[in-house]
């Protein structure tokens, strides 16, 4: 199980390579929500997403004898990335299972980074599992899973880390720190890391509506899915639902989840653009948008969000920036 521990022994091994991403402010950000918003920007994060947290720690913790054999992942894009470039900085093979309806972005930045890529028919109802234990049994390859891995997780809370530094020097110590969530990777390291360095700083997850399995999830008390296919708006953070070893954490220590609409997502998209100067990708855009659009719903104070993603599809990014 990921623990404290775990994430600062991933920062160590990170030290040189990861970058330590910046916490930005606009007036205008605090404005609409009417309170301090800081966002983490992990768009400037190595290919474009804090993906690259949990693979440079995955690789990274390998023996030389696994590193040989090479690494597999299953991802739509982000993840797929991040495993590629820090294989390909290990010089450790790489290959990549990526449904073929993935943003056609995601799959040409996979490849030049050095990874080999499968694609498959998610739509036509060809399994990722069954291709990936094909390769595993011809290559014993080690499987790298996008959020239910321990060490992609301790590489994940090395953002968290972060926050509890950089919200320290700001002088915060209560607030509440909202992520984009998927499967709960980054949510559940950010939250370790909190627990242990910035207690008074609450995680609440963020999703886009209908893909709420998280939410649910919390509200419930135990895993639960949201019945619909991986695949829409905010693709990076479209999961099934939580999963086995992030959930205990999110139950345990992060507060109940805010859903927001694609409509949101958008403008805090097109805010991000305008007052931060970033590109963020739908998935990445969720915590934002929570907190400029449902402040209602948190805590007094400052809130700390996560710009997880700025791997837009260039046409679709354009006609959302037009469309404000």
């Amino acid at each position: 199980m990921t623990d404290i521990t775990l994430i600062e022994a991933a920062r160590l091994r990170a030290h040189g390579v990861v970058r330590e991403t910046p916490l930005l402010s606009s007036p205008f950000l605090d404005e609409i929500a009417g309170r301090p918003v800081l966002a983490k920007a992990e768009v400037l994060q190595h290919t474009g997403s804090f993906k690259f947290r949990g693979g440079w720690s995955a690789v990274s913790a390998l023996s030389p004898e696994e590193r040989t054999k090479g690494v597999l992942a299953f991802s739509s894009g982000n993840h797929a990335q991040g495993v590629a470039y820090a294989a390909a900085l290990h010089g450790v093979p790489a290959i990549i299972i990526m449904p073929r309806d993935a943003p056609a972005l995601k799959i040409e930045n996979t490849r030049a980074l050095g990874a080999e890529v499968i694609l498959y028919d998610r739509a036509g109802g060809e399994k990722r599992e069954e291709i990936g234990a094909r390769v595993q049994a011809e290559r014993a390859m080690t499987l790298i899973k996008p959020f239910d891995d321990v060490q992609v997780i301790a590489g994940q809370g090395t953002c968290g880390l972060e926050i509890a530094e950089q919200a320290a020097s700001l002088g915060i110590t209560h607030g509440t720190v909202l992520t984009c969530c998927g499967g709960g990777g980054l949510t559940a390291g950010i939250a370790l890391a909190l627990e242990a360095h910035a207690p008074g700083l609450r995680v609440r997850p963020v999703e886009p509506e209908g893909f709420d399995d998280t939410a649910r999830s919390l509200a419930a008390g135990e895993r639960t899915g949201h019945g619909r296919p991986e695949a829409g708006f905010c693709d990076a953070i479209l999961t099934p639902m939580p999963g086995l070893l992030t959930f205990p954490i999110l139950h345990r220590l992060c507060g109940a989840g805010i859903i927001v609409t694609e409509d949101e997502v958008r403008e805090a998209m097109r805010l991000a653009a305008a007052r931060l100067k970033l590109v963020v990708e739908p998935g990445g855009a969720v915590a934002l948008a929570g907190a400029l659009f449902h402040g209602d719903a948190l805590a007094d104070g400052p809130v700390i969000c996560t710009l997880s993603g700025g791997n837009a599809d260039p046409a679709a990014y354009a006609a959302i920036l037009a469309s404000g």
